[in-house]
């Protein structure tokens, strides 16, 4: 079945658009791309506040991801689309994404999957992370013990034993990824070129390491929430300090799995030659790219929604109770009807 995956992630810098031709033994990538937001839109969302706006953008938003896919793909191959949309709240009681499904269905004749994380919720999960379902897809080793790493606007970890079944998995949000640097040096910092340059403020890296989350065990996750504009102004970070930050709370989760062989390495912060210099240096498995697994670095979480719609389509689950802390397993989604 030949299946489109759209997301926009919290670090709210464009469309990621990934069709994918998925059975249940295999899932491959065809096309991808990535189609940036107008930087008008990009600031609506990142500031968005009054309902009005909110429901503004659900329909702006949908047009857009609508554009993007047309832009990036024949449509006429397309059987189905999942679309994450754009998230302008997550907290563990309550989440909304944007982008709205109707107009995504009317504007390419196609059946359209989303609002993936509230049945999780609804379930007692926190609707996060739902990579970990197609991590262990991916990933899993019979030998080897293996981590995900996702650097987007916040930075996720799954946790895949040797030989794991799905209830071995672990998974959860570190804290930062790109976010608070790609405020700091807008619209990101190429190959961590300032922070590189800056100097670390050891003073407020170590009380912002205090923070409780870090030390809190999973399921857990976090968003822009914890560490959006709020949080740039209450403790005065500089980017090299911010990079600092995500370094250091991704390698301290990491270390929590001793056993750990490969942590393979995907999302936007891959690009950044100095995180990942830092990365490496800050722990003790090899860190690799995904594309060295045949995973592009870019379209893994497009991938995963069109994987999640393919579930939904044939009426299975999509979560992982392990990763998401939900009661049982769920049937993520709901269809839009072209």
């Amino acid at each position: 079945m030949r299946v489109a995956g759209l997301i926009s992630g919290t670090s709210v810098d464009g469309i990621d658009v990934a069709v994918c031709d998925i059975s249940d033994q295999a899932i491959k990538v065809v096309a991808s791309a990535t189609v940036p937001y107008p930087l008008d839109v990009r600031e609506a969302i990142v500031h968005a506040t009054h309902v009005a706006e909110i429901s503004r953008l659900n329909f702006v938003i949908g047009e857009l991801f609508a554009a993007a896919l047309a832009g990036a793909f024949p449509l006429d191959s397309v059987e189905l689309i999942g679309s994450h949309g754009q998230t302008v709240y997550h907290h563990r009681d309550s989440t909304m994404q944007i982008g709205e499904a109707a107009v995504i269905a009317e504007r390419t004749g196609k059946p359209v999957v989303a609002d993936f994380r509230v049945a999780d919720m609804a379930a007692g999960g926190r609707g996060a992370p739902l990579v970990p379902f197609l991590d262990y897809r991916l990933f899993r080793h019979p030998e080897r013990h293996r981590i995900a790493l996702n650097i987007g606007g916040i930075a996720n970890i799954t946790v895949i034993p040797a030989a794991a079944r799905p209830d071995d998995v672990i998974a959860f949000d570190t804290g930062p990824g790109n976010m608070i640097m790609d405020a700091l040096a807008p619209p990101f910092d190429r190959d961590g070129e300032k922070a590189r340059a800056g100097r670390v403020n050891d003073a407020v890296l170590a009380e912002l390491l205090r923070d409780p989350y870090y030390s809190q065990p999973p399921p857990k996750a976090t968003g822009r929430e914890q560490y959006g504009a709020d949080f740039i102004a209450r403790t005065g970070i500089d980017i090299a300090t911010a990079l600092e930050l995500t370094v250091h709370t991704i390698a301290s989760a990491i270390a929590c799995h001793p056993a750990t062989e490969e942590v393979i390495v995907s999302g936007g912060g891959a690009h950044n030659l100095y995180l990942m210099e830092r990365l490496r240096a800050a722990m003790k498995p090899r860190l690799i790219p995904s594309s060295d697994l045949g995973v592009d670095i870019d379209a893994k979480e497009a991938m995963l929604f069109a994987l999640l719609a393919y579930e939904a389509w044939h009426r299975r689950p999509g979560n992982m109770p392990s990763a998401t802390g939900a009661t049982r397993p769920k049937i993520l989604g709901r269809i839009s009807w072209p």
